[in-house]
């Protein structure tokens, strides 16, 4: 019963973490190309215009990210509920979501590091030519790591479950060991 009641709390932390996590990359992302804020994200995102700096993209990137927290912690959470123990049960949920955030940012991360390599003036992304900006391949990075970072969430989610599953496990082993 204690961890259906924690549902509604650790739902919210999950969200948090996510809303954190986008603020955190959007100030990489701005740091990259502001352009792509200015030129893009502000107006997709109806940033006021007096807000239209680093604050501004840490709106944008809490409003893109935090329901991530929803739809990767949900899945967790239920695997979770095989955890035994309560204590152990948000022990491991807080453990997953770090290795999510982690993942997430490591590819995100990694997907910018590639595009300083790949993307030049003469190789700009496809999905460029919807966009006519000031610094087109600051803007290109900048998406990169953007969609990459979705991406990353999902590649998390898989390392949250097999480390939920490894908690799970260690968790009735330590059950039956102890009885």
């Amino acid at each position: 019963m204690k961890k259906i009641m924690l549902f509604p709390i650790l739902i919210a932390f999950a969200c948090a973490v996510a809303g954190f996590y986008g603020a955190l990359h959007n100030q990489i992302s701005y740091t990259v190309s502001p352009s792509y804020f200015h030129d893009f994200k502000f107006d997709q995102f109806l940033i006021e215009p007096d807000l239209r700096n680093r604050l501004g993209a840490s709106i944008v990137g809490w409003g893109a990210s935090w329901w991530m927290g929803f739809l990767i912690g949900l899945p967790i959470y239920i695997m979770g509920l095989f955890v035994r123990g309560a204590g152990r049960f948000v022990k491991a949920f807080i453990k997953v979501a770090s290795v999510v955030v982690v993942t997430t940012l490591f590819v995100g991360v990694t997907a910018l590091g590639v595009s300083f390599l790949t993307v030049t003036e003469e190789m700009l992304p496809g999905w460029m030519q919807y966009f006519s900006v000031y610094d087109p391949v600051a803007f290109a990075r900048a998406g990169t790591m953007h969609n990459f970072s979705y991406i990353g969430g999902i590649v998390g989610l898989f390392a949250g479950v097999a480390v939920m599953s490894r908690e799970i496990f260690i968790s009735k082993k330590h059950s039956i060991s102890s009885k």
